[in-house]
């Protein structure tokens, strides 16, 4: 709660120098009306007073603006408010809701009946990516997507784009350059800071995921929320991945770039869980159509970040490392985005009030490390599922270069 209370003392501060200031330009005020009754031998004595009286009203307009910031600062810090019966606890207090998957039976992933290569052996084998030049070209952390991997990642966006427009998304392609109200606004720089690119030269920021311009297109506008507004917006996404040195550094799991088609939803604030159970949905139809095995998580409260109020992720069973890894990610944002953005609806008293944002992601370069080990055979070739195969010239299976 320390955020809270570092607000409060700010909002006290804030209002204690706002009205010190309000009095003295009062005074200020009256003063110039005894000036110009003044004789002319009281108007030199009162003419001074008027000089040194308009400094202390700038100096004190100066520290009541100071302490605007300050509490503008401080109430940024502020996390939303988490939704009752999100799971209390830290990262690893998450409650599953539930297994889906081919190959999934009470909670457990039937295993390959042979020794699984992992994404990185498959892909290169396939020559579906080239790590070792997007090293050579760009650092740690980058690759080349080639050939069949190329193909495999556009099918992936292609069919995302069409399962959200048949679930009433318009597609976007938005910059992935925003302005530092924009990414604020949408909380990326509070704890997760580190993880953005900073242009300081033109004062953008990179986005780590189209969320964040889709957050902004609505900004400091009245919207008609008659109907939910639905978006799906395809970006490239980048991220400095702070503090992840050592972790996944083989492949193209935890990457600096990369491209994904992001849902995004304004909707009345009733409205927001129903959307939310909607996004989850969509997901879920995407990974079953990519016959995946999967968990779905209901989030802990203490891994909700700033800006969530609730989030469930979806993790895919990586047969190599025999365990669970996020693909996709849902979060119900309720008011705190829009608040922040001025993103507002007349509500049902004719008031301009927030609405609230929702996002979720409907595919991600990440899935192809799950389709690939997933999906492997035992002689390194890869079954392309069956809706997946129309984008991608009707292959069935992705063969080892000779």
């Amino acid at each position: 709660m320390h955020h809270v209370d570092a607000a409060i003392e700010a909002d006290v501060l804030r209002r204690s120098t706002l009205s010190e200031f309000e009095q003295l330009r009062a005074e200020q005020n009256a003063h110039a009306s005894k000036v110009g009754k003044a004789s002319k031998e009281e108007r030199p004595a009162l003419i001074a007073e008027a000089k040194e009286l308009a400094q202390r009203v700038k100096d004190a307009q100066a520290i009541a603006n100071d302490a605007q910031a300050a509490f503008d600062t401080a109430v940024q810090r502020i996390a939303n408010v988490v939704i009752d019966g999100v799971p209390a606890g830290a990262e690893e207090n998450f409650e599953v809701l539930e297994h889906r998957g081919p190959r999934t039976r009470g909670g457990t992933v039937e295993p390959l009946d042979f020794e699984p290569r992992d994404h990185v052996e498959l892909g290169e084998g396939l020559r579906a990516f080239d790590l070792a030049r997007g090293a050579k070209v760009s650092g740690t952390r980058f690759y080349y997507l080639t050939g069949p991997g190329m193909r495999l990642e556009l099918a992936l966006m292609l069919l995302a784009l069409d399962r959200t427009a048949e679930a009433g998304c318009t597609p976007l392609v938005t910059p992935t350059l925003v302005r530092p109200e924009i990414m604020q606004g949408t909380g990326f720089l509070g704890e997760h800071a580190s993880e953005v690119y900073y242009l300081p030269a033109d004062d953008l920021y990179l986005t780590g995921t189209s969320e964040v311009a889709l957050a902004g297109y609505h900004a400091d506008e009245i919207i008609d929320l008659a109907e939910p507004k639905r978006y799906a917006g395809w970006s490239t996404c980048y991220r400095r991945e702070a503090g992840s040195a050592g972790k996944d550094t083989r492949g193209i799991l935890r990457v600096h770039q990369f491209n994904k088609l992001e849902m995004f939803s304004f909707v009345r604030p009733e409205d927001a869980e129903r959307e939310h159970e909607r996004m989850r949905d969509i997901q879920i139809d995407m990974l079953d159509a990519c016959e995946l095995d999967y968990r779905v998580i209901d989030v802990a409260a203490g891994d909700l970040g700033t800006s969530a109020a609730r989030k469930f992720d979806i993790e895919a069973w990586v047969p190599s490392q025999q365990t669970y890894r996020e693909l996709t990610s849902t979060s119900n944002c309720t008011t705190f985005q829009a608040r922040r953005l001025g993103t507002r609806y007349k509500n049902d008293d004719g008031k301009n009030a927030p609405v609230a944002t929702l996002n979720g992601t409907a595919a991600t370069t990440r899935w192809m490390v799950a389709i690939l080990e997933q999906h492997q055979q035992e002689d390194g070739s890869v079954h392309v599922p069956e809706a997946l195969r129309p984008y991608m010239g009707g292959v069935e299976a992705l063969k080892p270069a000779a």
